[in-house]
């Protein structure tokens, strides 16, 4: 047996160094190929590469979709651009028009001097989303929720499979920001509030976009965005200014993007923000210095949407859009999302060759595009034969957008155990997200801000069409109740009479579709109309489940203590009103855990990982005055009910001394003491108890998500090391002190000393 272990661990070793001598000879070949690639190449045509134009620009005037020629070539052959990005209008194509566009788009790039491929990149943010017939699945914060990484794995393969069926081989996910603001309209595309979920999640979505071959018909590049800061704006409202010291920004930001440049990525796209005055597109620190050099980030480095022009126009660093170029392009960038106009390619040429710009600073962008380009094998084929993707839209994959969603959805409040639902009971289904798919998808979902959602997946459950689905339509009545944002008395008083006859009520409130700027909001709170519907039907004393099917956690403490259930979808897709539906009667049991602290008040919007002096206690406070409780979130990060009960016992460390090489074992074994099975998520947070830089209350260091049959018992193991100790000082050092550290796991805990 002994030799038969042997044999293998060597067959294993070999396997691995053979790998690993074949990628290095794969990435010499590549560098090689760029190089002499780039010899050839005129200044012109390496601007172009540098250049990415929006589809828009290429459609005929007045006929949306439909591609100009002239248009085409004028970009491809005169301008020689690199890159395409967007949907045709007025939305998402099937994956049959997509190949022909992309047929047509590589036939002009053969008529080139160089047939230099276009690289076409696409907002594939929740499986492919600007597909039609595609799998769809919950957004980033829904995906964080399901604290399995292997369902996030698992997505973004699907993603990237049908991604390539459409001829596709870049997306602009996942987006690694930190958001600081749960007003910010973007918190839905993030992994939550969280580093270490965020940078586990992300590493997840990179290795299921890229795989073990980038350039394998079945997997896409990834391109890892905002970089960086952007969801910290202190306002809340998208693109606008954060205030963030390098030390934060170094041990709360930096850690995600260090994690997904470890694990591949190939493109990294800029914050659209500035931070401490300078926007991150104009940061030659940020973009060179830090990201290129000190994390070592060799992919392509790209702008978001437009943003080298606002430098001028917007945050007004540039006097010109000329000097904008040549401020972003010497910061680091290598690609301008320019997308409406050929500006940035002229005033590029013009900076080159009056010697403002130097070639050098070219050849590394466009080695940079080249590079990329050939690992996605787009100089052998850009256009996916059909035939290869009979996956495409299966059972099989929307069982896998189905499982993602229902691992997700979260259960927050269970009053009397009102859930799960009886199915011979009379319920009333009310709420503006009843009946939306739109609700249930947000934005980036056919098209920018999703508003097309509902003509196109028809063949989709909204809640309520789940509903009746499931117990049929004479035990489930409805009606709207209340419109997102006007007040309806009419419809109200409606919803109030028909819950007269009905056992329980189930209230679906949440927010419109959107995405960026068009999402900002001034008001937390959840809207007036939707507060005076659950308050109105509150005074029935029915039993009200409450739905929230939103993308950020809209304020609800105006009426939350009368709902007696409550249930955070997030946006789960097109199979979100099945899986949600399925939990509502107990056929699934929930076990998804909140992402974010979900706030009480809009002046109270810590962090779970707060500092001690944001949640003070009573006992800390003068006795000559009555103060209101420092921290009383409405519900915190990691919160999770479910059906069944789960009762940690045994935790153990394998040390209770360490020195600063040595690593910390925990066990803890967890039983299910319910009747039901059901799945949970075990959460390890560590605190340092004291320490020269004021110490977070916890932070969460590791997870895993278990499976448990009723009665039975898993031993959970975890291992820290001394990464998991360090903090970063005043003199941006990451450094661990000695000390005592508490590890925490449900209401167990254990210390230990660093010594």
């Amino acid at each position: 047996m002994k030799k038969i272990i042997a044999f293998l661990l060597v067959l294993c070793l070999y396997s691995s160094i053979t790998w690993s001598q074949k990628k290095s000879k794969q990435k010499t070949d590549i560098n090689n190929k760029v190089s002499e690639l780039l010899t050839k190449m005129s200044i012109e045509e390496k601007i172009g590469q540098m250049t990415q134009i929006t589809f828009g620009n290429f459609e005929e005037k007045g006929k949306p979709g439909i591609i100009s020629f002239e248009k085409l070539n004028e970009g491809i052959q005169n301008y020689h651009i690199g890159s395409i990005l967007n949907i045709p209008n007025p939305y998402a194509p099937n994956k049959e028009r997509w190949n022909e566009i992309m047929t047509t788009i590589n036939e002009a790039s053969k008529k080139t001097r160089m047939k230099i491929p276009v690289l076409y990149g696409i907002d594939a943010v929740h499986g492919s989303s600007y597909t039609q017939g595609a799998t769809l699945f919950p957004h980033q914060i829904g995906m964080a929720a399901t604290f399995n990484t292997e369902i996030v794995k698992k997505g973004a393969e699907i993603s990237a499979y049908e991604t390539r069926a459409s001829s596709i081989p870049w997306v602009f996910s996942p987006d690694l920001d930190l958001p600081r603001n749960p007003s910010w309209s973007r918190i839905w595309e993030s992994f939550g509030e969280d580093v270490y979920l965020s940078s586990k999640m992300g590493v997840a979505m990179i290795a299921g976009f890229e795989g073990e071959n980038v350039g394998s018909k079945y997997h896409v590049a990834s391109c890892m965005k905002h970089f960086i800061g952007y969801g910290s704006t202190t306002t809340g409202k998208d693109r606008t200014p954060s205030i963030i010291p390098e030390r934060v920004l170094r041990q709360f930001d930096l850690p995600i993007y260090e994690a997904a440049i470890n694990a591949g990525a190939k493109s990294i796209m800029i914050s659209s923000g500035e931070i401490n005055g300078t926007p991150v597109h104009a940061s030659n620190y940020l973009i060179t210095e830090v990201l290129k050099k000190e994390l070592g980030f060799e992919g392509v480095v790209v702008t978001d949407w437009k943003d080298i022009i606002y430098l001028h126009t917007r945050h007004k660093v540039a006097e010109t859009n000329r000097d904008a170029v040549r401020i972003s392009v010497m910061a680091g960038i290598d690609m301008s999302m320019v997308p409406e106009d050929y500006s940035f390619y002229t005033d590029l040429l013009d900076l080159v060759n009056k010697g403002e710009v130097p070639m050098s600073r070219i050849d590394d962008a466009v080695s940079r595009i080249l590079k990329m380009k050939m690992e996605l094998n787009l100089f052998e084929n850009t256009v996916a034969n059909l035939k290869d993707y009979p996956k495409f839209g299966s059972q099989e994959f929307i069982d896998a957008a189905y499982n993602a969603a229902k691992e997700s959805i979260t259960l927050l409040k269970n009053k009397h155990t009102i859930l799960p639902l009886n199915k011979n009971e009379k319920i009333l289904v009310t709420g503006p997200t009843a009946n939306s798919m739109m609700s249930l998808n947000g934005g980036w979902t056919y098209t920018w801000q999703g508003e097309n959602t509902d003509k196109i997946a028809t063949d989709k459950f909204t809640i309520l069409e789940a509903l009746q689905h499931k117990v049929g339509t004479a035990n489930i009545l409805y009606t709207k109740g209340a419109d997102l944002l006007l007040e309806n008395e009419i419809e109200i008083n409606k919803a109030v009479e028909l819950a007269k006859d009905v056992s329980k009520i189930i209230i679906c409130l949440g927010e419109k579709n959107y995405t960026e700027t068009p999402g900002d909001i001034s008001n937390l709170f959840i809207s007036a109309s939707q507060i005076k519907l659950a308050q109105a039907l509150s005074k029935l004393n029915k039993p009200i489940i409450l739905v929230l099917n939103e993308g950020r956690p809209r304020l609800i403490s105006d009426f939350e203590d009368k709902m007696d259930a409550i249930i955070q979808c997030y946006l789960p897709g097109n199979e979100g009103g099945r899986a949600l539906v399925d939990i509502l009667y107990g056929d699934v049991n929930p076990s998804g855990r909140l992402p974010y602290n979900y706030p009480r008040y809009p002046n109270s919007l810590e962090k779970y990982n707060r500092k001690y002096t944001e949640s003070l206690g009573d006992e800390e406070q003068n006795n000559d005055a009555k103060y209101e409780r420092s921290y009383h979130p409405q519900f915190e990060f990691g919160t999770g009910l479910s059906y069944t009960n789960f009762t940690y016992t045994n935790l153990q460390i394998d040390k209770t001394e360490i020195f600063s090489t040595d690593n910390v074992t925990v066990t803890v074994d967890v039983k299910n003491t319910g009747t039901r099975a059901g799945k949970e998520a075990v959460l390890l947070y560590l605190s340092d108890i004291y320490a020269s830089i004021t110490p977070e209350v916890k932070s969460l260091k590791r997870f895993e998500k278990i499976d448990l049959s009723p009665n039975e018992s898993k031993t959970v193991r975890f291992t820290l090391n001394q990464k998991d100790l360090e903090f970063v000082n005043n003199d941006l050092k990451w450094i661990s002190e000695k000390g005592t550290f508490k590890i925490q796991i449900a209401n167990l805990s254990r210390e230990f000393l660093l010594k």
